[in-house]
């Protein structure tokens, strides 16, 4: 993916960054005639206190007898939050700058977060067999896992229609993933200590669209929640192949269940997907002992309350965790299992424990954009993974080694 920078010299960072901002535009539009041009701020013209909106108005301004794409920015320094809040601030501002209120529509809206172009094609497809028509934001499961290219495209082909973005206003219903969302930047608030708003709550302040906030759909408890609400919007039962899929995964986890019962997990990773995994592995008897993000809202120890029903409160929540702090934490702790993004693999390693990969990044191994994690089928996946695992290492570890088990 191509990204286009202002390149601020030392002159711009004293008089600002106008006249590198107006070059920039010009150069995007000349290259790629797009219809959307998304501008992240970052960390020298937010210190500098670089007014972006105004530089978008002024831009239009002098080019408006020009036919412009539609300018988003979203707030992005690095200190202000994790990147997972960037995200979620890109998210709100895309709608907020392009959805028109009107008529309400047969469709829904579903902002999925931050998951993997897997789960994404996943969602569509179980939408589809809902026969619900549907607004799906962000959708880079093409743009970013393009079939081959026999030359190169300038602008991927697939995602989300900004004619499609413009309905957003006119939904029925929007369904949004996640317990936390955005609310690590500046602890998610604003003036007069409202939470910021989010894709599907700014739909529902500014246009009454109905808004269902729900977890990530990891394990039964929670993908029956997701299906719940389908099933209440479209007046249609859940389709039977996703009954059978829910009904394979329970004779797994009963199968399973001697496999995992005693074992200990550190979970850790972006605090949405970390709730997620926690819950799951509470159904499967895996006892989480460590759960812990860099993400910065403080709400990670309640939202765990929470999806557990309060029957674990012995779990250790981290928020603001670095690996290093973990580190030192592993050995009294005793796991038998890390679950995360390949960053803690040094950690599994030097304890001699596997390490299931989730989430983002996973730098070291194939495949990672497909890592499927919700609903009954993604469920299903991290369940045999997380148990072959737990299978393997036992083998491994063996003096003898053994065939079957």
């Amino acid at each position: 993916m191509d990204i286009a920078s202002s390149n601020f010299s030392e002159e711009s960072t004293i008089f600002g960054g106008n006249k590198n901002f107006n070059t920039g535009v010009g150069n995007l539009i000349n290259q790629y005639h797009p219809e959307v041009i998304g501008i992240a701020s970052a960390c020298l013209s937010e210190t500098i206190g670089e007014n972006i909106p105004q530089l978008i108005h002024e831009y239009q301004t002098v080019n408006g007898l020009n036919k412009l794409p539609a300018f988003i920015h979203a707030s992005t320094p690095s200190y202000q939050g994790s990147h997972m809040d960037g995200f979620h601030e890109a998210v709100a501002a895309t709608i907020a700058t392009l959805a028109i209120p009107g008529k309400t529509g047969n469709h829904i809206n579903l902002f999925p977060g931050f998951v993997s172009t897997e789960d994404i094609r996943h969602l569509k497809d179980i939408l589809d067999d809902f026969e619900l028509p549907y607004v799906l934001f962000p959708d880079y499961s093409d743009s970013l896992d393009n079939p081959h290219w026999k030359e190169y495209q300038l602008l991927p082909e697939g995602g989300t229609s900004v004619e499609e973005l413009k309905l957003t206003g006119t939904a029925k219903a929007s369904i949004e993933f996640g317990y936390i969302l955005n609310e690590g930047a500046f602890n998610g608030r604003i003036k007069n200590n409202k939470p910021k708003p989010t894709a599907g709550s700014w739909l529902l302040e500014q246009y009454q669209i109905t808004y269902k906030q729900l977890g990530l759909p990891v394990g039964i408890k929670e993908t029956d929640r997701f299906f719940n609400v389908l099933e209440r919007i479209t007046g249609r039962p859940i389709p039977r192949k996703h009954q059978r899929e829910r009904g394979r995964l329970i004779d797994a986890y009963v199968d399973g269940h001697k496999y995992h019962f005693g074992k200990r997990a550190i979970v850790y990773g972006e605090e949405d997907m970390v709730i997620g995994i926690v819950s799951f592995l509470d159904e499967i008897g895996i006892e989480t002992i460590l759960a812990a993000s860099g993400g910065e809202s403080g709400k990670l120890k309640a939202a765990i309350n929470h999806i557990t029903e309060g029957k674990r409160k012995d779990i250790i929540v981290m928020n603001e965790a670095d690996f290093e702090t973990m580190n030192d934490m592993v050995d009294e702790l005793k796991p038998d299992i890390l679950i995360g993004n390949c960053k803690g693999y040094y950690i599994a390693r030097r304890l001699g424990i596997p390490l299931v990969r989730i989430g983002f990044p996973v730098h070291d191994r194939f495949g990672g954009q497909r890592i499927q994690h919700l609903c009954y089928k993604g469920t299903q996946q991290l369940f045999d993974r997380i148990t072959n695992a737990l299978i393997e290492h036992k083998q491994e570890n063996s003096p003898i080694g053994y065939k079957y088990i």
